[in-house]
């Protein structure tokens, strides 16, 4: 274990049973505050949904308000201003996983290659993800996705390029496992029913999962998450408590075993509520007007 990961582990090392929420606050800060590996980042302000323009003012203002605590942030598109993401990203010093958003409209899905290529090739991405998701939706055939990666592999060098999706769909679909130089696997417990007590073993039986069907090649945690508000699914209820409980454990996990997890999200964002019921809007680490949840 690395020193990094011990002093991390002697800030968390008091023990959840019995805590007040005051003390799971103080710890869920000190974690942050010591810092983590990746964050999904959470371009959308109020009343903004994908398909409106971002602009370069929100982006700079959230990437600064998420600097001092990760490492790297990963960004989910390369069109509507989304592209700027890494440019400024690599200008706030920061590492970039860089998404190319794929659909079911073909002529977004080129935009999306072409600027990912284009920033790519002008030194913006540290690692390239050609599609999020694609096979879960039933968006693309196993082909088309394919055709889109190796276009891309074959347009930039030096860059490692992955596909971003459910951990079980790299051992469904073992041909884009192989054309991956780096398996990007989400792993979410709660999308899956799991109660909080057994997130943290169902997350490595996830990551397990995955590396299995990596057979040697890396594997990042490319999302996971807890909402803070929202319905219960199965076993697993949202809430703050949990939230803070998941958050805790998954970046100690992180240090103990030096995995990176991109967590999921920066900021909570409302749109999500369409298409993730009432829980979508509650997955950020800051809330959707960018002050700290806790």
């Amino acid at each position: 274990m690395s020193s990094k990961a011990e002093k991390l582990l002697s800030l968390t090392g008091v023990s959840f049973e019995g805590a007040s929420f005051e003390t799971l606050k103080e710890l869920y800060r000190k974690v942050l505050d010591f810092g983590i590996h990746g964050i999904g980042f959470s371009p959308y302000i109020e009343g903004q949904k994908p398909g409106d323009i971002i602009s370069e003012e929100q982006i700079r203002r959230r990437l600064e308000i998420i600097r001092p605590y990760t490492t790297w942030v990963r960004s989910f598109s390369c069109t509507d201003g989304n592209e700027l993401i890494p440019k400024i990203a690599k200008e706030y010093g920061m590492k970039t996983l860089v998404g190319a958003w794929l659909g079911k409209e073909d002529k977004i899905n080129q935009m999306e290659i072409e600027n990912l290529i284009k920033i790519s090739n002008e030194g913006y991405v540290d690692i390239a993800a050609v599609g999020n998701e694609v096979m879960y939706r039933e968006d693309l055939t196993e082909d088309e996705l394919l055709t889109f990666m190796q276009k891309v592999k074959s347009a930039i060098k030096g860059i490692p390029v992955g596909y971003v999706d459910a951990y079980y769909e790299f051992e469904d679909y073992p041909k884009i496992a192989e054309a991956c130089d780096i398996i990007l696997a989400n792993c979410y417990p709660y999308w899956e029913g799991c109660h909080i007590d057994y997130s943290l073993l169902y997350m490595k039986e996830m990551y397990n999962r995955a590396k299995r069907a990596a057979k040697g090649k890396p594997v990042i945690i490319s999302e996971t998450g807890w909402p803070s508000q929202g319905t219960s699914l199965g076993a697993a209820m949202p809430s703050d408590e949990n939230f803070i409980k998941y958050f805790i454990n998954t970046q100690k996990w992180s240090k103990e075993e030096n995995i990176e997890i991109f967590y999921f999200s920066s900021f909570d964002e409302s749109w999500k509520v369409g298409v993730e019921g009432d829980v979508g809007a509650y997955w950020g680490l800051w809330d959707k007007d960018e002050n700290h949840k806790y």
